[in-house]
């Protein structure tokens, strides 16, 4: 009697474990659209570190400042790209590393330095494992009558991170904030991870987006989908999107001069 109870009870314990095993197997995860490829395909998204020691140093950031306005054709803007600013953040937003192009510190533009940490945080701020976003394609997104208008509130640049040019490090470990909306800033990738974000800034927006674009490639941290993944967009160039961005004075792209800032008028 005693066998037979037992026997039973291995009969229930097996078949409920078969069910879990078969109701895992059928979750929404592992039947949704492209899980299957996903289970056999590269690490997955989050899987990378995301940490400041895994990311590039100042040492390295100030090395493709000076190597990136010579790659891959004219970068265009006032200086060429010659006169940037950069920062990196890790995944969780914090400031990792600044550098600057120039041996003087304070002979590129100063306020520059503030604003490429605020396109560091806005570029991880806003990009995901699977979709990153540059600030070059937040500009049209963010303006009156757009669907962002007012997305900078929430996020605005801690004063205190401000910092002489001498003192760029300063912030190192601390999460500055601010939101910019106009090219410089671009996600960092390791395979499907955003491990973190680049932000550049001393020419036009349009110059600085061509310099972040080449270091983030120089640093073999672009997204899953390549290097042009987040490029920014010119309606005279590529035709109407929401993800635009205007012209800037001596526009160029991946080598190709676009044109030029319009001139304003009536005033």
């Amino acid at each position: 009697m005693c066998r037979s109870c037992t026997a039973v009870a291995v009969i229930i314990v097996v078949t409920a474990a078969a069910g879990c095993s078969s109701s895992r197997t059928n979750s929404a995860s592992d039947t949704q659209q492209g899980a299957a490829s996903d289970l056999n395909g590269p690490p997955q998204a989050g899987s990378a570190s995301g940490r400041c020691r895994d990311l590039p140093s100042g040492d390295d950031l100030k090395k493709w400042l000076r190597a990136a306005p010579g790659v891959e054709g004219e970068a265009g803007g006032l200086f060429s790209g010659q006169m940037e600013w950069a920062s990196i953040v890790n995944r969780q937003g914090e400031l990792c590393a600044t550098a600057v192009a120039t041996d003087d510190p304070a002979s590129a533009w100063p306020g520059s330095q503030a604003i490429s940490k605020a396109k560091a945080y806005t570029a991880n701020a806003y990009s995901t494992d699977g979709m990153p976003l540059s600030t070059a394609r937040l500009y049209t997104l963010t303006q009156p009558g757009h669907s962002l208008w007012g997305v900078a509130d929430p996020n605005p640049f801690r004063a205190e991170c401000l910092a002489a040019p001498n003192d760029m490090t300063s912030t190192n470990g601390k999460i500055c904030g601010g939101s910019i909306a106009f090219g410089g800033g671009v996600p960092l990738y390791k395979g499907k991870t955003r491990v973190g974000a680049l932000g550049v800034s001393g020419d036009t927006a349009c110059a600085d987006h061509e310099i972040a674009k080449r270091i983030r490639h120089l640093a073999q941290l672009d997204p899953e989908k390549g290097e042009f993944a987040d490029d920014i967009i010119y309606t005279s160039a590529d035709g109407p999107s929401p993800f635009a961005h205007p012209l800037c004075a001596n526009t160029w792209r991946n080598g190709q001069k676009l044109g030029d800032e319009a001139n304003a008028t009536l005033y």
